[in-house]
């Protein structure tokens, strides 16, 4: 509304060499006068009263009635900054991912690397163009521990297949006996007949159980032997190869650059397949240490383990067919076992009893 006023007051005529036929009257121009006064003063208090906008304040440059190219928003200024931080982290979160890209294409290019010489080497060896370290009292012990483990799991094999029909056996008895002694009850002429094959099934049936107990430990401590200790000793062995593989390969390598020129850039490569030659010697060395280690204390346990599972099976069977109860009996305690048919959840109605 003040811009209205200011331009009905710029629009006015101005009265030239004394003419006044055209001047509009006095009170017209001091009415407009305090209108403008008023005006103004509403439009301070109401500055006043809300405050200035710190976000939409304005940086003049030029002096008053400048151009909008001189106004700086300072909005924008506070953008800026808030840019220039936002810039710098993400500029930061670039370089790290950048940094682990890097790392990981360095580790796929040694990987890489690695792989395509013992391939190399791998294919040599089968070919018989390329030389292999050999440790013949190491590697015949690895043999003969192969085929112990084979022989070891076949006795293995055809333990639980014992202990699967045994027991088989032993639950038809006590169903068996069950039956003597229900027919004992309900035919009174054949009550002592009845009765006597019940007992007997019933005392078979608990010597099975007892000689199940045995045979389960048995079976139990030679799978641990096979699949555990065994096992762990030839996971060594076969780290120990790989290593051996690895060792041959750069080893290999190494003798072909020394066969080549000796200029300053082959002498750089002879230098680098130097060192990996040496610590893929060390790696060697220390695994061949691991696993002859491992076999001196295999061989030990074997021998230990199996010396009492072999006592404890043999003096168990010859118990049980001899129907010497009382000794059989007392090998279970020798060997501090404890009673458990193989898949039963609860006690047999024996031991209920």
């Amino acid at each position: 509304m003040t811009d209205s006023i200011m331009s009905k007051a710029a629009t006015m005529e101005i009265p030239i060499n004394g003419d006044t036929g055209t001047l509009p009257e006095d009170d017209s121009l001091e009415q407009a006068a305090q209108l403008q006064w008023s005006l103004d003063e509403k439009d301070l208090q109401q500055v006043m009263v809300s405050g200035p906008n710190l976000n939409e304040t304005s940086i003049v440059s030029g002096g008053y009635g400048g151009t909008a190219e001189g106004i700086i928003p300072t909005s924008s200024i506070k953008g800026s900054n808030m840019h220039h931080s936002s810039s710098s982290s993400s500029m930061a979160a670039d370089d790290a991912t950048r940094g682990v890209a890097v790392e990981k294409l360095e580790t796929m290019k040694k990987w890489g690397l690695n792989t395509y010489k013992c391939t190399k080497q791998m294919i040599s060896e089968r070919f018989g163009r390329g030389s292999r370290t050999v440790d013949l009292e190491l590697e015949a012990q690895i043999e003969v521990l192969r085929d112990t483990k084979k022989k070891y799991e076949n006795v293995l094999r055809l333990a639980r297949a014992l202990t699967n029909h045994f027991y088989n056996m032993v639950q038809t008895q006590h169903a068996l006996g069950d039956t003597f002694a229900d027919l004992s009850q309900k035919s009174p002429e054949l009550r002592d007949e009845f009765g006597y094959n019940a007992e007997t099934q019933k005392l078979l049936c608990k010597n099975g159980e007892t000689l199940l107990g045995a045979v389960n430990f048995f079976v139990s401590s030679i799978n641990t032997l096979v699949n555990k200790t065994m096992e762990d000793t030839l996971m060594t062995i076969k780290m120990y190869e790989n290593a051996r593989l690895e060792f041959d390969a750069y080893r290999s390598d190494l003798e072909e650059l020394s066969l080549g020129p000796r200029d300053a850039v082959a002498m750089a490569r002879i230098d680098a397949a130097q060192e990996q030659y040496q610590v893929q010697k060390d790696k060697y060395e220390h695994l061949r240490s691991d696993v002859i280690i491992k076999l001196k204390f295999l061989e030990e346990n074997k021998v230990k383990v199996m010396h009492k599972q072999l006592l404890l099976f043999h003096n168990a069977i010859s118990a049980y067919f001899a129907g010497n109860q009382q000794q059989l009996e007392q090998t279970l305690k020798q060997f501090n076992i404890k009673l458990r048919p193989p898949g039963a959840d609860k006690p047999s109605w024996l031991e209920e009893q």
